[in-house]
């Protein structure tokens, strides 16, 4: 797809540039001219070096860790938009970051997912658009439209290809959702691989551990693919794989919209029982990352073609 790169600019912070620069190669326009840096104090800092008056303005930038810092810079960026007369500001927001505080689980609980909406707003975005959000209700948390693109046809092209490829018997697999939480997000993967369903039924005790109760669901012999939606500590995937394993799993692949990966997280993915983790490239990986087992997708021409029909003032449910 071709736009015109005087009516539409893609920006990006420090979070997501490659992933800005492979929507600008899909675009066919140069990625924005911009600086985005921190003063002594730690104060972050921006220079946007062209104008912006009119445009239609993109604005990458993916609230992963350090989350604070990345999401002080969008937000400082957006202002800096505003300021310069923008025409429309969207902001592009692969993976937004504090979407698991979207709910009071207990007393005096924040709800700060609803927060993060209301700052972003506040900045000067006239629209967001984002990628598998952990709780599709936060969609309601904006006063702005919101766009909310899903990954899951990239795990289905991905899998489907792979096991034509190897001439697998469809029969023989079973999409598992490492949680109840989970899920309607893997029944409607399973739909689309036509595939059988099972779930892992687990216990949380505290925050990042997890303990696994029961399999439900048909996995002897069978290979089986976990999806979840992200991927922190990768306590649940594991512990999930190890259940699968002992109730004799022939084979296990995971796939996850976003890595986050904290702490040792890849290392404890390539002790595990899983095959291949495929994750969307929505969160770059670990710049210590040193293993074989994690893989990504990318998800530069999604966002390219929803930013192009954003533009063009096309739907964007048709893509899904």
């Amino acid at each position: 797809m071709i736009v015109n790169s005087d009516e539409i600019k893609v920006f990006c912070a420090n979070a997501s540039r490659p992933l800005a620069e492979g929507i600008c190669k899909e675009l066919h326009i140069p990625l924005g001219n911009n600086e985005v840096s921190t003063f002594a104090d730690g104060e972050v800092c921006v220079w946007m070096n062209e104008p912006v008056r009119g445009r239609d303005v993109f604005v990458v930038q993916s609230t992963c860790k350090p989350v604070n810092d990345h999401l002080m810079e969008l937000l400082v960026m957006i202002d800096a938009l505003r300021r310069a007369s923008a025409g429309r500001i969207t902001a592009v927001i692969p993976y937004f970051g504090y979407a698991r505080q979207d709910r009071k689980s207990k007393g005096r609980d924040p709800i700060t997912a609803k927060l993060v909406a209301n700052m972003l707003t506040a900045a000067g975005a006239d629209r967001i658009l984002t990628m598998d959000l952990h709780a599709p209700q936060i969609q309601g948390f904006f006063d702005i439209p919101l766009d909310h693109m899903l990954g899951n046809p990239l795990f289905v092209d991905y899998f489907l290809t792979k096991f034509d490829e190897q001439h697998y018997n469809h029969d023989d697999f079973v999409v598992v959702s490492p949680d109840v939480g989970s899920v309607t997000r893997a029944r409607a993967f399973a739909q689309k691989m036509h595939m059988d369903l099972a779930i892992v039924d687990k216990r949380r005790q505290k925050a990042n551990q997890c303990e696994v109760m029961n399999v439900i669901g048909d996995v002897n012999g069978k290979t089986c693919i976990l999806l979840d939606d992200i991927v922190d500590t990768a306590g649940s995937l594991c512990n999930a794989a190890q259940a699968l394993s002992e109730k004799g799993a022939s084979a296990i692949y995971a796939c996850a919209s976003h890595g986050v990966l904290s702490r040792d997280a890849w290392k404890r993915i390539e002790d595990s029982r899983i095959t291949e983790l495929m994750l969307l490239n929505t969160i770059p990986l670990p710049q210590n990352y040193a293993g074989t087992k994690l893989h990504q997708l990318d998800v530069a021409p999604m966002f390219a073609e929803a930013i192009h029909r954003i533009h063009c003032n096309i739907s964007i449910s048709n893509m899904f």
